[in-house]
């Protein structure tokens, strides 16, 4: 867990040049204190990376040439900097223009949760939140949030953890951090509005608008993944040509993140509830995206007997 904050005037003379190699691989770690950095990076670890838990912002550079020794290269190298990082806050440009330099070969991971999962966090443990004042938990969270909006903004793959496993996160990571030789990995998620939007997917699809199987007595107890269920939603009018655009979208979407240097795209298909209308869809869309060349799909059911 996070500890004391330190803001510092570390004096930063970061290089144009970094010096890395062409083949390798440049990670910052960052979010929410309490979003599951720990276990981000013990998983990172597992898939090849050398990780460094917050340096001071002046020692980057200096890993950065650390890594790149003859005979012992770091082809995969993670820092995690947040509110604990001594000089971060008052040289976060430096920090932007450092990656910025470095293009495809860096990335930022931003992990996050809800201000609800996050007071939760801190109360289980019975520690304090490491900008916490006499306002308590939620003030130092809403401080951090506000210092971090630029990480956040500028994150390559952002992961909201409110609802995830230390497995759920594992499989999460293992899209963009795993193995590099992947082509690309996509993600159908279905989840209920009722329990709040996934904060990390890349496009939303919302099956609100068609009729819920859940008024239908004989449906009500069943759910997208059984066959009645699906043939009523899908039958519907429109249905198909809705997700046939999804697909198309999708389709598009990946042949350019493929140009950017991004291998993985989350799509959400939300319903009120995730039993019924998100989850016939989101298995349906799935098939049809596995005919996508060199595309990995995977479809997972968020809420899906959480009611």
């Amino acid at each position: 867990m996070e500890g004391t904050q330190v803001e510092g005037t570390v004096q930063t003379n970061f290089p144009v040049d970094a010096g890395f190699l062409p083949d390798q691989e440049f990670l910052i770690v960052t979010g929410m204190s309490g979003a599951g950095k720990n276990a981000a990076t013990k998983v990172l670890e597992e898939f090849g990376w050398y990780v460094v838990d917050n340096p001071p912002i002046e020692a980057i550079p200096a890993l950065a040439q650390v890594s790149t020794h003859r005979g012992q290269e770091l082809k995969r190298l993670a820092v995690v900097l947040d509110v604990r990082t001594l000089g971060l806050i008052n040289h976060l440009d430096e920090v932007y223009r450092f990656v910025d330099e470095l293009g495809d070969q860096a990335r930022i991971l931003f992990l996050d949760a809800s201000e609800d999962v996050l007071v939760k966090r801190f109360n289980s443990v019975r520690r304090r939140h490491p900008l916490q004042t006499g306002d308590g938990i939620v003030d130092g969270i809403n401080k951090e949030r506000s210092i971090l909006t630029g990480l956040h903004t500028r994150a390559d793959v952002l992961v909201d953890t409110s609802s995830l496993s230390v497995h759920d996160l594992r499989r999460r990571l293992e899209i963009p951090f795993g193995n590099p030789e992947f082509g690309f990995q996509i993600i159908v998620e279905s989840f209920g509005f009722k329990y709040g939007v996934p904060r990390d997917v890349d496009f939303q699809l919302d099956m609100r608008f068609l009729p819920n199987p859940y008024w239908e007595p004989e449906l009500r107890e069943l759910n997208g993944r059984d066959k009645k269920v699906a043939n009523f939603v899908l039958s519907k009018a429109n249905v198909e040509a809705y997700i046939e655009s999804a697909r198309t979208m999708a389709r598009i979407a990946m042949d350019g993140y493929r140009h950017e240097g991004k291998r993985y795209m989350i799509l959400g298909v939300g319903c009120t509830g995730g039993k019924h209308r998100s989850v016939a869809v989101a298995e349906h869309l799935g098939a049809s995206l596995g005919s996508l060349e060199n595309a990995e799909v995977t479809v997972v059911h968020r809420d899906l007997g959480r009611e």
